[in-house]
């Protein structure tokens, strides 16, 4: 009987920019390998990609730039590693590149590349049906196919002709349909009995540094006006672990904080309610059925900026998704610690609420569990030419 003949090597190459980028391309990195052994994967990542065999051509962390004014400061080093990345590309020759998020950075280098014969995949769709809807002229020339999170975002590329698959979320994916608090809580060595808020003041250093003070004074408020609460602080890495400390020297004084490295499901799971930055977290929590506060705030420049171009009523993605005032959501002057400590209050007293809260958040996780991660593959395969198995 002769061998089985070993499928031609397929180089993938990849770019995340960020935390939440990382965990996308290690889950599809995984299904790639599944569906087409004999495979070579380079670009840029993090340490989730790294492990996943990626060769990073440059540190995640060079290209974690949070805000329009931040990202001015950045310009010339950003610039300077997309070039150098695009040269490597085209020397590289890839057999598909896959952009993962980071729209500002990864839609002009797909559309080089692209230009330049290199077939190309846009992994979560930028917010264009939040702001700048323009953008989706620009999304159509850059690349061959995109691979959406939502699936209103899907139904958007359809009505502008830009080839797309709503592969869910992978988040839906990983997580039960009904988390196990109690599980959550021996893991962390709390009690059962006591009250626990998490707080995740973002993944992003600009991040950080404006939410993580405000944060920390609105628990002690909590703490404050409705007694003794535990607070729960998962750290993205170390550099956001150094920068929570520091925060939590000067303003967490007579609260009872743990600081934990990583593990945010297993700390909102674990937790009565959720304080956070708006982003991935927010549908994080969402899928955990845990009641939140989304806040955020940007440069003001960065603010103005953004509010002339919005054109969804919603920032958190859980809002978006339910198409209703459902979150509490804080933002930029409205963040303030008063009106932060209500909304707290409101949703760890608030037993209707949190009952509809659950009913809600269960329908939507049923919607987003697609099996992402092999959808996606499957689409990225599609794109390289290579029949998947």
């Amino acid at each position: 009987m002769s061998p089985v003949a070993k499928p031609p090597k397929l180089r993938v190459a990849l770019l995340a920019g960020e935390t939440s980028g990382d965990i996308l391309g290690a889950g599809l990195m995984k299904a790639l390998r599944r569906q087409h052994p004999n495979i070579e994967f380079a670009g840029i990542g993090g340490p989730r990609m790294i492990a996943e065999g990626l060769v990073s051509r440059v540190p995640m962390e060079r290209l974690s730039v949070m805000g329009l004014t931040e990202v001015l400061g950045r310009l010339r080093e950003l610039f300077r590693i997309r070039a150098r990345y695009r040269d490597w590309c085209l020397h590289w020759k890839p057999d598909v590149f896959v952009g993962i998020d980071a729209p500002d950075f990864n839609l002009g280098l797909e559309k080089q590349l692209r230009e330049a014969g290199i077939r190309t995949v846009h992994y979560v769709s930028p917010s264009v049906w939040a702001w700048r809807q323009g953008r989706v002229k620009k999304i159509r020339a850059a690349v061959d196919h995109i691979l959406t999170l939502l699936p209103f975002e899907a139904d958007f590329y359809r009505e502008h002709d830009v080839p797309v698959t709503f592969v869910g979320h992978t988040l839906a994916d990983s997580l039960p349909l009904e988390p196990d608090k109690a599980a959550a809580r021996r893991t962390l060595g709390i009690p059962d009995d006591e009250r626990c808020l998490a707080v995740l003041p973002g993944s992003r250093g600009s991040e950080v540094s404006r939410l993580a003070p405000l944060f920390l004074q609105a628990a002690t408020e909590l703490q404050h006006r409705t007694g003794a609460v535990r607070v729960l602080i998962p750290a993205a890495n170390e550099h956001r672990r150094e920068q929570i400390e520091a925060a939590v020297l000067r303003h967490g004084n007579g609260l009872h904080i743990d600081l934990i490295s990583g593990q945010s499901d297993t700390v909102m799971a674990a937790a009565d309610g959720v304080l956070l930055a708006s982003g991935t977290a927010a549908l994080e929590a969402m899928l955990l059925k845990r009641p939140m506060v989304v806040a955020y705030r940007l440069n003001a420049i960065t603010h103005q900026i953004v509010k002339a171009l919005a054109t969804s009523r919603w920032a958190s993605l859980p809002n978006v998704l339910a198409q209703a005032d459902w979150v509490p959501e804080r933002l930029q002057y409205d963040a303030t610690v008063e009106r932060l400590c209500d909304d707290l209050i409101e949703i760890l007293d608030n037993t209707e609420y949190r009952n509809q809260f659950e009913q809600r958040a269960t329908f939507l996780h049923r919607q987003l569990a697609r099996n992402a991660d092999e959808r996606a593959a499957e689409a990225v395969l599609a794109v390289a030419g290579v029949k998947a198995p």
